[in-house]
C-alpha cells in the first residue's frame, strides 16, 4: 500500500499557473475543511492549523486504518500503579517525564502536565499516544497515559471494566495527579474522550484540569453504535475493537450464561448489551447510551473545552453543535481525518506525519494559557 502511495506522489502532475495564486488557493481551500465554531465573543479566539491532507489522502479508512503504521518509537514510560475509584483493581499510569520529580519538595509541581485518557482498548502504546507523548515532551511538560481499568496490560480484578461515561473514574485520577501536580491538562480521545467531555460538563467549575481537550469522540453514543453496524464498521472496525475485550470478558468471573452469550456476539451493540450495560449499572445498552454520551452536558462545561471532529469518521456519529455547547467549548469540525486519524503528507519532507492532533493540542494549551493569564 505504501509503495502505491509512493507512485502516486511521484505521478502528480505539476501545474503551470502561477505560485501566488496556487498558495492562496490552497489555503482558502484548506481553511474551508477546517471549519472552528465558538460561542465566546470576548477576546481572540483560537485559530488552528489548517488540516488539509492531498486529495489521494482523503479518504476516511485509509485515515483511520495507515497512522499506526507512521507512529512514533514509544518514549521510556515510568509506570506507577494505582488503584481505581472502587478500591477493586490496580490501575497504570505511564508517566513520561519532563524532568525528574522531587519527592523531598512539599510544594506541588508546577510544571504543566498533560493526561492522556485513551480509546477502546487503547493504550500507551497507541498511536496517538505515541504522537501526542513526543510532542509534549519536546514542549517541556510532563505527560501520562491514564489507564482505563483492564487496559495497559494490568487485568481487572473487580467486576468492572470500564466503560464510555465513567466519569467517576476519570474524577478519581485527576484528584490523585493533582496531590502532585498543580498544572494539569487533558486530552481524551474516541471513547476516553467521550469520558471526557462528559466530565468537563458533569464537573464544570470543579473539574481539576485548566482545560481539555477531547478528539473524534463519540458524544452521541446511539448513532456511533449506528455507524459501527455498516457494511465496514461490521466486517473491519468492529472485529478489531471487539474481540480483545471478549477476550478480557471471557477471563473475567462471569456465568455460562453469559460465556456462551458472548461467543456468539458480533456486534458491539450486543456486547454493550449483553456485558458493559450490566456489569456498569445501565438498564440495557439503550440505556447505556442514553446516560453516557457527552452531547447533552456539553451546555454546562465551564472550563475551556477544545473538540475535534472529522466529518467523515467512520465511527462516531452525529457532533456537537453550536447550539449544543457552553462558550466554554470550542468546536473544531474538518472534513477529513476519519478516526484519530489525521495524517498528513509532507511534500517537502517526503514523508507522512500524525502530528497534526499533537500540534494542536500544544497549541490550543499555550492558548488558553496565555488566556488565562491575561
Amino acid at each position: 500500500m505504501l509503495s502505491q502511495l509512493k507512485q502516486k506522489i511521484k505521478s502528480k502532475p505539476k501545474t503551470d499557473f502561477d505560485s501566488s495564486k496556487k498558495s492562496s488557493n490552497t489555503a482558502n481551500k484548506a481553511n474551508s475543511q477546517t471549519k472552528v465554531t465558538s460561542n465566546n465573543t470576548e477576546g481572540p479566539s483560537f485559530t488552528p492549523t489548517p488540516f488539509d491532507p492531498p486529495f489521494w489522502l482523503t479518504n476516511p479508512h485509509l485515515q483511520t486504518i495507515l497512522p499506526k503504521f507512521f507512529a512514533p518509537k514509544p518514549p521510556t514510560y515510568r509506570r506507577e500503579i494505582i488503584r481505581d475509584s472502587l478500591d477493586e483493581s490496580d490501575v497504570a499510569y505511564d508517566f513520561y517525564d519532563a524532568h525528574p520529580l522531587d519527592s523531598s519538595q512539599e510544594q506541588l509541581e508546577q510544571t504543566p502536565l498533560v493526561v492522556l485518557f485513551h480509546g477502546m482498548e487503547g493504550s500507551s502504546d497507541s498511536h496517538y499516544a505515541r504522537a501526542l507523548a513526543h510532542q509534549i515532551h519536546a514542549q517541556g511538560w510532563h505527560f501520562v497515559v491514564a489507564h482505563f481499568r483492564s487496559c495497559g496490560g494490568i487485568p481487572a480484578s473487580g467486576r468492572v471494566f470500564y466503560n464510555a461515561g465513567d466519569t467517576d473514574e476519570v474524577h478519581h485520577m485527576l484528584q490523585i495527579l493533582s496531590q502532585k501536580y498543580e498544572n494539569i491538562y487533558t486530552v481524551g480521545v474516541s471513547l476516553g474522550g467521550n469520558a471526557l467531555a462528559k466530565y468537563m460538563g458533569e464537573y464544570a467549575e470543579e473539574a481539576c484540569c485548566k482545560g481539555a481537550v477531547s478528539i473524534s469522540s463519540p458524544v452521541d453514543m446511539s448513532s456511533a453504535a449506528m455507524n459501527m453496524q455498516s457494511f465496514l464498521g461490521q466486517r473491519i472496525y468492529t472485529p478489531y475493537l471487539l474481540n480483545p475485550i471478549i477476550k478480557k470478558a471471557l477471563k473475567n468471573e462471569i456465568s455460562d450464561e453469559e460465556i456462551d452469550a458472548i461467543k456468539a456476539v458480533d456486534r458491539i451493540s450486543d456486547f454493550d448489551h449483553i456485558f458493559t450495560a450490566p456489569r456498569h449499572g445501565y438498564r440495557s445498552n439503550n440505556d447505556y447510551y442514553h446516560s453516557a454520551s457527552a452531547l447533552p452536558y456539553l451546555i454546562d462545561v465551564a472550563k475551556p473545552l477544545l473538540l475535534i471532529s472529522a466529518m467523515d469518521d467512520p465511527f462516531i456519529g452525529f457532533t456537537a453543535t453550536q447550539n449544543d455547547v457552553s462558550e466554554s467549548v470550542t468546536l473544531i469540525d474538518t472534513a477529513h481525518g476519519g478516526h484519530i486519524g489525521y495524517l498528513r503528507y509532507l511534500a517537502d519532507q517526503k514523508k507522512f506525519d500524525i502530528n497534526w492532533i499533537p500540534e494542536t493540542v500544544v497549541d490550543y494549551f499555550n492558548f488558553i494559557g496565555i488566556a488565562n493569564q491575561s
